[in-house]
C-alpha cells in the first residue's frame, strides 16, 4: 500500500476513527485502525463488536492495499506532524508515515484477524443535526453512568411520525426532549432504540455541523443495531437490551405552583454557596414572595447563604436538591430565565419532583420541548 494525503484531513479521519474505542482492551487487534484504498482514496475504520466507525477521504493512491494499525498512536502521530503532505507506504509487516521532514515507523497488524465492519442498509430517517446534537447533549446529563443497571446507562430514541424523543434517566432525575424527524421513505411506525448514552455523546458533537444526519435501525446477528452518518462519516452502535422504565407518565401535564429566575444568576448562586457543603450533600432553596433563599450547612466552620430574585407563583415552597443534579438541568436549558415548578404528591409532607423548563421572558414560557425532572432530596428536611 502506498499513498498521499493531506495532513489534517488524514489526522480528522483517524481521529474521528479512534473516538470511539475503548481505553483499554481485552482483545489487542481492536485498538486497531483499518485503513482500506478506494476508486477515489481511503476508507479508514475501527469496530470493538459493539460500535464502528467510518470514513472516506481523497488521496492520492500510487498503490492500493489495506492495512491494520495502532489507532491511538497513529492518531497521536498524525495530529503532530509538520504542515505537509503525509506520505503512507508499507513494506511487509512495517508502515511508514512521513510528512515534510518527519518520518515513524510502525508495526502493522494481522489484518486478516480483524473483525468485518457491519454494513446497515434499508430504510433510513433524516434528523437536523444542529438540534440533534443540542437534544443530545441535553439529555445524556441525566443517563446513568452505574454499569450495575445497563438499561439506564443509555438514551432512549423514539421515532415517531413527525418527532424523534429522546429520554434518559438515572433514577434520580429524568430528561426529556423532541426534535424533528423525516421519515423519509420509511413507514412512519413506531419504534425504540436504546443507545448508549456514552456513544450517543460522541455522535452529537461528531455530527453537530453536518446539516443532517441519517438514522437507520436493523438488525444483525440477532441483535439490533443503530446507525449515523453524515459527511462520508458512519458510526454504528449496538443497542442495549432490555425495558426502559416508563419515565415519560411522571411528567405532570400542568403545574400550578412555580418559580421564575435568571438562569445564570441561579447557577451562579447554586455554585457559591456549595463550596461549603461536603459531598453528596443537599442546598436548601426556599422560594416566597420576597425571591429565592439558598441555605448551605456545611462543617461546623463553614455555613453560607444567599438571596436572589424569583417570581414566584403559587404557594411559598422549601426543597432541598443535589448542587449538581440542579446545576446539569440548568446548564442544559439554554435560556435566559427558567422556569422551576413544583410539583405535588399525595403526601403533603413530601415534596415531589422539581420540573425544569426554559422559559423565553419572565412572563413567557419557552418555545422547546425540553423538560428536566429532578426528584428533592430528603435528607435536609
Amino acid at each position: 500500500m502506498k499513498f498521499q494525503a493531506n495532513r489534517d484531513v488524514f489526522s480528522e479521519a483517524v481521529s474521528f476513527a479512534v473516538k470511539l474505542l475503548p481505553q483499554r482492551t481485552t482483545l489487542p487487534i481492536l485498538s486497531g485502525v483499518l485503513i482500506e484504498t478506494t476508486d477515489t482514496g481511503l476508507q479508514l475504520s475501527s469496530f470493538d463488536y459493539e460500535v464502528s466507525a467510518q470514513t472516506e477521504i481523497p488521496a492520492e493512491v500510487e498503490e492500493p492495499g489495506r492495512v491494520l494499525v495502532s489507532g491511538r498512536l497513529l492518531a497521536e502521530i498524525a495530529a503532530k506532524l509538520p504542515n505537509a503532505p503525509v506520505q503512507f507506504s508499507t513494506d511487509d509487516s512495517k508502515i511508514s508515515v512521513r510528512a515534510g521532514s518527519a518520518n515513524f515507523t510502525l508495526l502493522s497488524m494481522p489484518v486478516e484477524e480483524y473483525p468485518s465492519i457491519p454494513q446497515v442498509s434499508g430504510d433510513a430517517g433524516l434528523v437536523p443535526a444542529e438540534e440533534f446534537a443540542e437534544a443530545v447533549a441535553q439529555v445524556g446529563v441525566a443517563a446513568s453512568r452505574d454499569d450495575v443497571t445497563p438499561v439506564i446507562t443509555g438514551v432512549q430514541l423514539e421515532v415517531g411520525d413527525n418527532t424523534l424523543g429522546l429520554v434518559a434517566t438515572d433514577r434520580y432525575r429524568v430528561a426529556i426532549r423532541q426534535i424533528d424527524w423525516d421519515n423519509g421513505t420509511t413507514s412512519g411506525e413506531a419504534q425504540t432504540a436504546l443507545v448508549p448514552a456514552r456513544t450517543l455523546t460522541e455522535i452529537g458533537k461528531t455530527f453537530g455541523h453536518s446539516g443532517t444526519v441519517s438514522v437507520s435501525i436493523t438488525n444483525r446477528d440477532d441483535r439490533e443495531l443503530i446507525a449515523f452518518t453524515a459527511d462520508k462519516k458512519t458510526v454504528t452502535s449496538l443497542l442495549i437490551k432490555g425495558n426502559f422504565p416508563p419515565v415519560r407518565r411522571l411528567f405532570p401535564e400542568q403545574v400550578d405552583n412555580y418559580a421564575v429566575l435568571n438562569t445564570a444568576e441561579l447557577i451562579e448562586a447554586t455554585r457559591r454557596v456549595a463550596l461549603v457543603l461536603e459531598r453528596e450533600a443537599a442546598l436548601r432553596y426556599t422560594f416566597t414572595a420576597d425571591g429565592l433563599t439558598l441555605e448551605a450547612i456545611g462543617s461546623e466552620q463553614a455555613q453560607a447563604s444567599e438571596s436572589i430574585d424569583a417570581l414566584l407563583t403559587g404557594q411559598e415552597t422549601v426543597v432541598s436538591l443535589k448542587p449538581q443534579f440542579l446545576l446539569d438541568g440548568l446548564g442544559a436549558v439554554h435560556s435566559e430565565f427558567v422556569r422551576i415548578s413544583f410539583t405535588k404528591t399525595e403526601n403533603p409532607n413530601k415534596p415531589g419532583p422539581v420540573l425544569i423548563t426554559s422559559q423565553t421572558s419572565k412572563d413567557q414560557a419557552g418555545s422547546d420541548s425540553y423538560k428536566y425532572l429532578l426528584q428533592p432530596n430528603l435528607l435536609l428536611r
